[in-house]
């Protein structure tokens, strides 16, 4: 299995610009409770939920990708990435009855703050932006799971004996999870060598950076829920 290469290229110059950003949304505390598996458990299922949503949002962004590109590769790959959410919606809401969550909770949960501030923003980038724009606001999301992924499959204070998250960790390091990565990372490379030079760097700079700011408030609206006057839900 060869790991996607996150400090390389357009992606990884982004990375690098985010800085503390980018540090705190891999190595958030949701995250490092996931790992040694003390996120209280009420924290997940709403975050479960909320992701099922944003999913949907998610798709419609990689449609609106879509119809952006003319490259014929371009195309096969965005709508290979598509398909993959597609399918990955049955998986998510199997998993979320496993906690507890029915399809009767999921149709009618009302979409947090968080799972609204960040998914019309990503529209918002696609409906005013280019393919190239979009793609920047996708990535943090794409191939930034499968960073935390791996850095908790292989972390050595992550615990899967006993860890109810086990399956969610291991989901983001599978092989058929990076192989998708690999092939957003190749299609936002090609855009990139494209149409960024360095002129657009800042530009995009801004979007990723704010995408994954957005990402750890997503973390946040978690660990803030179980804390909350909600919680037990």
């Amino acid at each position: 299995m060869s790991r996607p290469l996150f400090d390389t290229g357009f992606y990884g110059r982004l990375r690098q610009q985010a800085g503390p950003h980018w540090h705190a949304y891999v190595a958030h505390d949701f995250v490092r409770q996931l790992g040694q598996g003390t996120l209280p458990a009420a924290a997940f299922r709403h975050y479960l939920l909320q992701d099922y949503l944003f999913l949907l949002h998610f798709a419609r962004a990689w449609g609106l990708l879509i119809s952006k590109l003319t490259d014929p590769d371009a195309l096969r790959h965005a709508t290979a990435s598509l398909n993959a959410i597609i399918s990955e919606l049955p998986l998510h809401q199997s998993y979320c009855q496993q906690w507890g969550i029915s399809e009767t909770v999921i149709t009618v949960e009302p979409e947090a703050v968080e799972t609204l501030n960040y998914t019309r923003y990503v529209l918002d980038v696609g409906h005013t932006g280019d393919a190239l724009a979009l793609l920047t606001a996708l990535m943090p999301c794409v191939a930034g799971y499968a960073e935390i992924g791996l850095s908790l499959l292989h972390g050595p204070s992550t615990r899967f004996e006993g860890n109810p998250y086990a399956a969610w960790i291991e989901n983001y390091g599978d092989e058929s999870y990076l192989a998708g990565v690999r092939l957003s990372l190749s299609l936002f490379e090609q855009l990139a060598d494209e149409y960024a030079g360095e002129a657009r760097f800042d530009q995009l700079s801004a979007i990723f950076t704010t995408a994954t700011r957005l990402e750890s408030a997503f973390w946040q609206m978690g660990l803030n829920y179980a804390s909350g006057p909600e919680k037990g839900a």
